[in-house]
This record gives C-alpha cells, structure tokens and sequence, in this order.
C-alpha cells in the first residue's frame, strides 16, 4: 500500500484533475499482450483510473485468453478495443495513436516485442504503437530463458535506440514455479513510470555532473568455494544510477551484482571490499558526486585459503582483519586536498548509507561526522517492508549541515529521488 501510496502522490495535479472531463484528463492506451501476467494490468488499469488518467484498453486477441474484456470494461474508461474490423472507427488505430498522450504496454511478450521492433503491424496494439508519436513504455514479462535470449535483448535495445521506455521485470516466483528475472514489474511502479513521464518529469538537475554509486554486498573469500558476505541486493544502489542517470548526470556505477544495470549507466563489477575500493577511488578522481549505497564487509578473512577447506580436516582457524573504510578515505582525501586549494575534490558531494538495527538516528549521526561526509541516508533494516531484497525502503537523510529529511515507505526510486533532491541542493549552494 506505501508504494500505490508513492505512485498516487507523484501524480500531483493528475489525480487533482480527476473529477475534471475525460476531454482533459491525460489518455493512456493500455496495451495487454497474451502473457500470463496480464491479470496484473488489471491493477494498472485501476490505479491509472484513480490517478485521474483516461485509460483505453487495448487487448490482443490471445490476451483475452488469459484475462477478460468484462474486467477491464468495468474499471477502465472506456470499453476493450481488440480488433482492427469489429470497432466502431473505421481506423481505430490512427484514432488512438493520435489521442493517446501515452501508451504503456503491461505485459510486453517476447512476441509483442520482436513485432514493434521489426514494423510488423499486424493487430490494433502493434499498429497503434506504429501509428502513435506519443511517448510509448513497454514493461516485458516472460519466463527468464526467453528474457536472456540475445534476440529479445536485441530488440529491447532497438526500441530503446527509438525512445521507447522500458521497464525491466523483476526477479522472483514465475508462472511455471521456478524463480529467476522475467516476472512483470510490480503495478505500482508501471503507474509511477507513467505518472512521471505524463508529468513531464525531466528534471534534468544533474547535467554535466559526474556521479559515482555503489551496490551490492562485497564477497571476501575464506577459499575457492566459500565466502562471507551480507544480505545486501543492491537494489537500492542500482535504482540510484538509474535515476541520476534519468536527471542527466554522467553516471558510473561499481556494483558487486549481476542485475539489470539501466541504459546509458556505465559499469564496473566487483567482488571484494578491496576491489571496490580501488575502483572507487580511480573513479571519484573526476566525480562531483559520490554515492556509497553498497554494503561493504567491515571483516575479511586474514589468510584465504588456497584451496577448498574440508570438514574432515577439522575447524579451520578463521582470523578476521578489518576491510578498509572507502567512504572514510574519500572523506579524508577531500579534506586534503580542501587545505591543498584544490577546488574540484573540495567541493565533491559524498553520501553515505546507514544501514542500522537499532539506534538508527544516533549510529547514522556518528558515522556522518566520523567519516566526513555531506549527506547520511540511515534506515532501520530489521523494519517491514525496509531494506535489504525489498523494493521498497524508509529512509533518514542526515545533513552534515544538521539538516534532517524523513523518507516514508517508498520504492527505491523514490528513495533515490529524495537523496538526489538534497544532492542537487548541496551542489547549488556551492
């Protein structure tokens, strides 16, 4: 609920719109291709209607194999178009890619996909699409062989190349009980996509700026099989460079995962605490912004051992030593050079993340001011819903400036937005 919560609030004057005529209101085609997520549009459908959108549901004839026309007809704003010759528009699909100010197709085949890459315009949905010069979203959803299979990625990258949005899917449960990447993002966030492209979010603040982020938990090996690590996803740093990325900054990020990384976000992959310090520091050399949102091992294993341990050989004697503290170095650098004269890295923005179990405020606090940073975002990770794997976080922005910015439950793009609000503050003030 926090985050349909999150998507309504970011309709603004949308949804304060909704009691206005339909002739007023923003027209979304909402296109449903045959994919077994398709009973989730329905959820688009209702909170697109509840933001004050006009939506117009298109569905592919397969699509109706999976969900029917009667659902949508009850919660969308007009009835089901299905059919280039059963409509009452002699050409329906020119009327609708005229009308629409968007078009968002949820789910997005395989099929659909290799269709409006190639031109093929071969049903009402592929032809609107064709017809249209609205802004178009597609949002993929199939089982993951088929979501990894360089055909489709091909074409994801041909109607990206076009200014198609994409909306990636998500990792998780999918239709045939395995788990992998390739299930429909979560409604919620399909609706707060669309909010801001209706909304004109082009907030491109972060132009000219160089941004450094990092994600994911370090892995610091005991040997060849076996590591320690944390419960880090790195969803929260990757939804960071997607969104700085979005407000025109130049964006680098150093992750320790293999997720999706957002077009035009260039990557560096890491594993251990040590390897990300010495891609950090390489590349905050020219960075007027550097995000630190990865959760790197305080502790590495003293000796790794050069081949795998075996439990027949007993308990082997683990010795920690303590990893470097990267976000403390940069702090001391900038410090440095500060004293030095040497402007670029004096006024260099560095954020660090807090993530707590208790004493959230106060730990957050003494980090911020040990490590000699501009911004803290804390959040209490043993909280619903916060945190680590969820799509969802809460957050405390701690300013060094004694600034302090509470974050409700929000999807991680929200979160990223309100640390780059107070990123591009800190940037003007200088």
């Amino acid at each position: 609920m926090a985050a349909e919560s999150a998507a309504a609030e970011s309709a603004g004057s949308l949804a304060a719109g909704s009691a206005a005529s339909a002739a007023v209101r923003p027209y979304v085609v909402l296109g449903v291709s045959a994919g077994i997520a398709a009973y989730k549009a329905v959820e688009v459908c209702r909170q697109l209607v509840d933001a004050g959108i006009h939506v117009a549901p298109v569905l592919t004839q397969r699509a109706t194999q999976f969900v029917g026309k009667t659902t949508f007809d009850a919660l969308a704003s007009e009835t089901v178009q299905s059919s280039l010759w059963d409509e009452a528009s002699p050409i329906p699909h020119t009327k609708l890619g005229q009308r629409a100010d968007l078009v968002v197709v949820a789910p997005a085949t395989a099929d659909l996909l290799a269709r409006y890459a190639n031109g093929l315009a071969d049903d009402l949905l592929t032809t609107t699409l064709i017809a249209t010069r609205a802004p178009v979203i597609v949002c993929p959803a199939m089982h993951t062989e088929m979501w990894e299979h360089p055909a489709v990625q091909q074409n994801l990258e041909t109607l990206r190349g076009r200014g198609v949005i994409v909306v990636p899917p998500e990792e998780g449960r999918l239709a045939g009980g395995d788990s992998g990447t390739g299930r429909l993002a979560d409604p919620s966030l399909i609706v707060e996509r669309v909010l801001e492209v209706l909304a004109g979010d082009d907030r491109r603040d972060l132009v000219g700026r160089r941004v450094v982020i990092t994600a994911g938990g370090t892995r610091e090996p005991i040997d060849p099989v076996r590591f320690v690590t944390n419960r880090s996803s790195g969803k929260q740093g990757h939804a960071l460079a997607e969104v700085a990325r979005r407000r025109g900054a130049e964006v680098v990020l150093v992750t320790t995962t293999k997720l999706e990384v957002a077009p035009g976000v260039a990557v560096e992959r890491v594993e251990t605490a040590a390897q990300m310090e010495a891609a950090v520091l390489a590349q905050a050399v020219r960075a007027d912004v550097v995000v630190m949102a990865a959760a790197v091992a305080d502790f590495r294993p003293k000796v790794v051992a050069e081949t795998k341990l075996h439990k027949a050989d007993g308990l082997p004697e683990l010795v920690l030593e303590p990893t470097s503290d990267i976000l403390a170095e940069l702090g001391r650098r900038r410090r440095e050079e500060a004293q030095a004269g040497q402007e670029t890295s004096s006024t260099q923005v560095l954020v660090g993340f807090a993530a707590e179990t208790d004493a959230v405020t106060e730990r957050a606090t003494g980090k911020l001011r040990a490590k000699g940073v501009d911004l803290m975002v804390a959040n209490d990770v043993s909280a619903p819903g916060v945190g680590f794997d969820h799509d969802t976080n809460a957050v405390t922005i701690l300013g060094a400036d004694g600034t302090v910015t509470e974050v409700p439950l929000a999807r991680k793009h929200a979160i990223a937005d309100a640390v780059f609000d107070r990123v591009v503050a800190l940037l003007a003030a200088q």
